[in-house]
């Protein structure tokens, strides 16, 4: 370039340099809004590819506004090859609903269902024990294959020795067919080192793993674990019997995210392990067979895949009865939690029959219990016929709210605090010293809500409905019978996933033995109780009925009874209406009417008083009225055992509280004085057995001493013998049924606590049994 030409471009380049710093300002705003244009022309007038960049979940059409949203489907893509970076990690403690674990859609029930049986073994006797039954796993999956359309494949056996972990039990196996894995664990104990012990402290470090999801196995549709141990070496659980299954047991609860399918098993090599594994091959299936065809493990406490770990209670009602929140909620269930519980007679609407036909069945007549005259003497009107308490109801409301399954329109079920704690081998009721039921084997249950008494110390919080007629649809006792053991078992599968749930003990649950009418109200207030008592024995199943003596024609009446009780809460007039407060006007008179039919019926039942000691109302200065009262009606046994305060409203408004609950000893010092009493009186009566942790003692005839030792507990086959031999009107006496003596740890002085069981406080921590039963110095 020549000299001239360079000069010229340099005047060019000076002309725009002055040009931009005059009108920069122009020209950089003009460029923006010539951008902003052209990209909305862009946008309106072209369809465009989302940015690669963006997650695949957007990458879909949007719908219109009147149009459902459709999500086109996506190929799967593996994010173990594709990430180059770090794994994303998940902070904090995964919360999950108790609906979590049930299937979205019908996806999780149409995934093949696999089962992975692990175990170890040192000696080979486990392993033995696994072969064989992994070949009848097989069996019963091929079956359960043929039934669904192969959605069961076949069960595999894998040695703890010869896998690795992280394959495992850091996620589970990735399969192409999009399996759902069930694993079951046979795991011996062992007191040296064993690749127990390497696997064990893998489970704790993957829970503790900071890189790792809380629940990364929460996939799984469930587990469980069955434990081999040797008593003679650990003879119970705190010694160290199946203690590493029990630590296995807890860490995959930790890892699967509660989803325990059966509670862990525990067998003696040495003594009863082919019998408890039996029993829990035999739960294990059925669960195994209900989770692959609906997804997810059922319902529990408050889920069997949810269940609560934490040994915490929550509330304690009667004998210190645990409520757990149990109960799902009604669907469509209306209430007015503003406005108070309705009297009875307000309640309800026309029952429905059977076959829903409203309003075509007849009650019987009302029966009016109470003597009075009418002054005005108008004409009788025909009752109105409603339900005792109706779906709609407030006291419906209450009552399950406080965990009672309604059967009907007047019945109920509810589990028993003692039958929880007999699953976890946490001790059983005062029943199981005094007469031998076993308490996980126990249905408390009412065919009638209705009572004829506001007693001060009931604990059902004035919630039930109260009544001194039936003028309510009678549901029909074979109802009533089906109702009540249905949702009996279904409490009980409630607790399947519970920790510390026996599994020998879970099995027999399955398996009602005994039934104690005296849940709420009053058994024999329902027209056909004679009818229900059959039902219970027909199926072998023993009835202990409660009454509170205010019935006489209806205890008259009443045919065979395992155990029959009459709760003597006074030992004269005006100390009844105080602590009952009855609605019959001639209280006193049903109430002594009642002891001498018990009187007459002393060699065909079972005859109990039952005294619950209130202190200030019916302790002080009454052992001689009791005496009396124990002299009129002469009963097989007497039962006296101290309130317990559940500290409701109802309670505070009848002047109870904690001052009137007696301690043990002063339990202790009343019985001693009504047993002297008695020994002067000649009536023949001794104090055979208790049960401190119930805070009762009992005093028994000694028509039930032989040969020096007592005889309190009951033969149960005997009685069914009986009744089937000589029929419920037969003739033959309490002393026929009499069981074996009673053992030596529930006899007076020994404090009645279940051996086989361990007490424990409200955090699961062992407790002495301590028994205070003189007066603190």
């Amino acid at each position: 370039m020549d000299a001239g030409s360079r000069l010229q471009l340099e005047a060019m380049v000076a002309d725009l340099v002055e040009v931009w710093h005059i009108h920069r300002t122009t020209i950089i705003l003009a460029s923006l809004f010539l951008l902003a244009g052209l990209r909305i022309f862009l946008h309106t007038t072209e369809k465009r590819e989302p940015l690669a960049a963006l997650p695949k979940i957007y990458n879909q059409e949007q719908p219109k506004a009147s149009e459902k949203p459709i999500v086109k489907a996506q190929p799967a893509v593996d994010t173990e090859k594709k990430s180059t970076g770090p794994r994303r990690i998940k902070g904090g403690l995964t919360r999950k609903s108790s609906q979590e674990g049930k299937p979205a859609t019908n996806e999780s029930t149409d995934r093949p269902a696999k089962v992975l049986v692990f175990f170890s073994s040192v000696t080979t006797k486990t392993e033995k024990i696994a072969r064989d039954y992994i070949n009848a796993l097989e069996t019963f999956v091929d079956q359960k294959a043929k039934e669904t359309d192969g959605k069961f494949l076949k069960p595999e056996l894998l040695d703890l020795t010869e896998i690795d972990f992280e394959d495992y039990f850091v996620s589970p196996p990735k399969s192409a067919e999009g399996v759902a894995y069930f694993y079951l664990f046979l795991i011996p104990s062992y007191n040296i080192d064993t690749i127990n012990d390497t696997f064990l402290q893998h489970l704790q470090e993957t829970h503790h793993d900071f890189r790792i999801d809380t629940a990364p196995l929460s996939s799984l549709i469930g587990y469980s674990v069955f434990g081999f141990g040797d008593k003679e070496g650990w003879p119970n659980e705190d010694e160290g019997f199946c203690f590493q299954a029990k630590d296995l047991d807890k860490w995959m609860s930790k890892l699967t995210g509660r989803k325990r399918a059966y509670p862990v098993g525990m067998g003696d090599m040495k003594s009863d392990h082919a019998e408890r594994f039996a029993e829990w091959t035999s739960g294990v299936q059925d669960v195994i067979a209900q989770a692959a065809q609906t997804g997810f493990l059922g319902e529990g406490v408050p889920g069997s895949g949810d269940a609560v770990e934490s040994d915490d209670e929550e509330a304690e009602a009667d004998d210190g009865e645990v409520v757990f929140d149990d109960e799902e909620p009604s669907e469509g269930r209306k209430s007015d939690d503003s406005r108070p519980l309705d009297d009875v007679e307000d309640l309800g609407k026309m029952i429905r029959t059977k076959d829903g036909n409203e309003g075509t069945r007849k009650a019987p007549l009302a029966v009016d219990f109470t003597t009075y005259t009418s002054a005005n003497k108008k004409k009788a009107q025909a009752p109105i016929i409603k339900e005792m308490v109706a779906k709609d109801s407030p006291t419906y409301t209450a009552l399950t709210k406080q965990g009672y399954s309604i059967v009907g329109s007047h019945s109920g079920v509810k589990i028993c605090r003692w039958t929880k704690s007999a699953l976890r081998g946490r001790g059983s009721c005062y029943k199981y010293s005094l007469y031998g039921i076993n308490s996980h084997q126990c249905m408390e249950t009412t065919p009638s809500l209705s009572c004829s008494n506001k007693c001060v110390f009931c604990w059902r919080h004035g919630t039930n409905p109260v009544g001194t007629t039936w003028r309510w649809v009678v549901d029909p006792p074979d109802m009533i019978f089906d109702g009540v053991k249905e949702n009996h078992y279904k409490k009980i599968k409630m607790m399947r996933g519970v920790p510390g749930v026996r599994a020998e003990r879970y099995a027999e649950a399955l398996r009602i033995r005994h039934c104690a009418l005296s849940l709420v109200g009053e058994p024999i207030f329902y027209p056909y109780i004679n009818e229900f008592l059959a039902m219970l024995h027909n199926e072998r199943i023993s009835s202990f009925l409660v009454c509170n003596a205010q019935h006489p024609d209806q205890l008259a009446a009443l045919k065979a009874v395992t155990q029959l009780y009459v709760s003597i809460d006074a030992s004269n007039k005006d100390s009844l209406k105080k602590i009952d407060r009855p609605l019959h006007r001639d209280f006193w008179e049903r109430f002594l009417r009642c002891l001498d039919i018990l009187r007459e019926k002393r060699f065909r039942h079972r005859t109990v008083y039952r005294l619950t000691l209130v202190k200030g109302f019916n302790v002080e200065d009454e052992v001689e009225g009791y005496a009396q009262l124990i002299e009129r009606g002469l009963p097989c046994f007497v039962e006296v055992k101290g309130v317990t305060y559940c500290g409701t409203s109802t309670s505070s408004n009848a002047g109870l509280s904690m001052s009137n609950v007696p301690f043990y000893w002063e339990v202790c010092e009343f019985v001693k004085a009504l047993d002297k009493r008695l020994a002067e009186k000649g009536l023949g009566y001794g104090i055979a057995a208790e049960h401190a942790h119930s805070c009762c003692v009992l005093l028994a005839s000694n028509r039930f001493n032989v040969d020096g030792k007592w005889h309190t507990h009951i033969d149960y086959q005997k009685f069914f013998e009986l009744l089937e031999e000589r029929g419920a009107d037969g003739d033959w006496t309490p002393e026929d049924y009499m069981g074996p003596p009673t053992p030596e740890w529930a006899l007076w002085g020994n404090g009645g606590f279940d051996p086989r069981d361990e007490r424990v406080d409200r955090k699961g921590r062992k407790m002495e049994a301590i028994v205070a039963r003189e007066a603190p110095e």
